[in-house]
């Protein structure tokens, strides 16, 4: 997590929540360490399965003091319960349906495979196959946080 003095960069001031809904350990580190150094002040929640994400999201079993996410990268291929039905939960409860979420796609083919499903996510980014990639991914999370943040905080 960032530290508090870099909420002057954020120009928000709030930490972040973020769920990231992802099966791979590794690529959870690696997630968690570039967050690190980001420009949002943020909380990473992690999960590894779609059971486990729609408990955090709904706020039941282990998860019944889970806050309610700010934004939820979501790897659509996970065990147990699929990333699709995750995202077409999301999208189908109206309490649910406002949190941004962006689908990890592992390949370019990721966003159409999503859609074919007839589901629609905020956003779409390529999840990095190497370590060093995951800067430029995080940056690419941020701007998307920014673009969607910054006209609610403009006035």
């Amino acid at each position: 997590m960032a530290s508090a003095d870099e909420t002057d960069d954020t120009e928000i001031g709030e930490v972040i929540d973020i769920l990231l809904i992802e099966p791979n350990h590794g690529d959870v580190r690696l997630f968690e360490e570039n967050f690190e150094e980001g420009k949002i002040v943020n909380a990473i929640h992690c999960v590894s399965d779609g059971e486990d994400a729609l408990d955090f999201v709904h706020q039941r079993g282990s998860y019944d003091d889970a806050p309610q996410p700010d934004l939820i990268l979501l790897e659509p291929q996970l065990p147990g319960i699929s990333g699709m039905k995750v995202l077409s939960e999301l999208n189908n409860e109206p309490a649910l349906s406002e949190i941004p979420v962006v689908v990890l796609t592992s390949s370019e083919m990721g966003e159409d495979i999503v859609r074919s499903h007839g589901l629609e996510a905020d956003e779409y980014i390529r999840k990095p196959v190497e370590a060093d990639e995951f800067v430029e991914f995080v940056h690419s999370i941020e701007d998307f946080w920014f673009a969607i943040v910054r006209p609610d905080h403009s006035a």
